[in-house]
């Protein structure tokens, strides 16, 4: 066994020098955050403020649209103190915080798109049903759900690697995260390589039962008239859209951290490691903000001055 000691600091080592230049990178990733944090809050006002937005559907992305708060504010401001530090350390808390806020940022996300999946099997599939299962009550229920599972799973994921004994404190990585601390460890980690594989196919088992929806959907909007196929389209997009650009972006992370991926240039790395926490907060807001046509029509209103 390796010398443990008593870790207070990590230090990420996937940051280079910049030179002057990293003043433009500060000035883009702060635009990005900005721009983030203001489409997602300008989506979830509509839906609150408006009515006819009060439908089981819409209160489901205001959740996901809360969640991408989350994994915004979870990143970005760590991200933009970094990358004008010529130090790049973080401390164990606030490492371990970060952890969280991500992990469940992550977890969150697969939990809405199911529920959103979910919703929308219902509405097409059952349609007579439909007013009976997703009452009022039940729509709080399961948002309630989607965001208190994360919680306890990753709470507990947290408990499992912060009484880990650590023989190191390099991170190469730009941000904090649970895989490379427990890397890290100098004692047995078989519990949390156990609960973190079990944790990984409940994911997986989310992603399956979100495909078939879709394909009972699919199935049903084929087999009705074009009307019908349409309008089930125009919902059912934006969601598989959001399930593939967040699932291949979740994958590049999982196969980073269980494979070696020097091999990759230091870009491509941070470019990969980055995507499924940068993309998404970005992509859901403007695809559910052109595909749906209620949340279309309401911003083409609030823009323009109609209401």
């Amino acid at each position: 066994m390796r010398n443990s000691t008593r870790v207070s600091f990590f230090t990420l080592t996937a940051y280079f020098d910049t030179g002057d230049f990293k003043y433009f990178c500060f000035i883009i990733v702060m635009s990005l955050y900005f721009f983030k944090v203001g489409a997602n809050m300008f989506l979830i006002v509509i839906i609150c403020m408006n009515r006819s937005l009060h439908e089981p559907m819409y209160m489901f992305l205001c959740s996901l649209f809360v969640n991408e708060l989350v994994g915004s504010t979870g990143l970005f401001p760590f991200l933009l103190f970094q990358i004008l530090s010529d130090v790049h350390t973080v401390s164990a808390p606030l490492c371990f915080l970060q952890i969280f806020c991500l992990y469940i940022y992550s977890n969150i996300q697969f939990c809405n798109l199911a529920v959103m999946s979910y919703d929308r099997y219902l509405a097409i599939c059952c349609p007579l049903q439909y007013s009976t299962r997703m009452t009022s009550n039940n729509v709080a229920i399961l948002i309630a759900l989607s965001w208190l599972y994360p919680f306890v799973t990753v709470l507990l994921l947290i408990s499992l690697s912060s009484t880990l004994q650590l023989c190191g404190s390099i991170i190469d990585k730009v941000y904090c995260d649970n895989c490379s601390i427990v890397k890290l460890a100098c004692s047995d980690t078989t519990v949390n390589n156990i609960y973190g594989l079990v944790c990984l196919c409940a994911l997986a088992l989310l992603v399956i039962l979100i495909v078939n929806s879709y394909i009972k959907i699919f199935k049903v909007c084929f087999s009705g008239s074009r009307q019908m196929r349409q309008k089930a389209l125009n919902t059912c997009i934006p969601h598989l859209a959001s399930l593939l650009n967040f699932s291949c972006g979740g994958s590049f992370e999982i196969l980073q951290n269980r494979f070696d991926m020097r091999h990759l240039p230091n870009v491509m790395h941070i470019f990969l490691s980055l995507y499924w926490l940068t993309c998404q907060p970005l992509f859901n807001p403007v695809v559910y903000g052109l595909n749906l046509t209620k949340i279309r029509i309401t911003c083409k209103n609030i823009i323009f001055g109609k209401i």
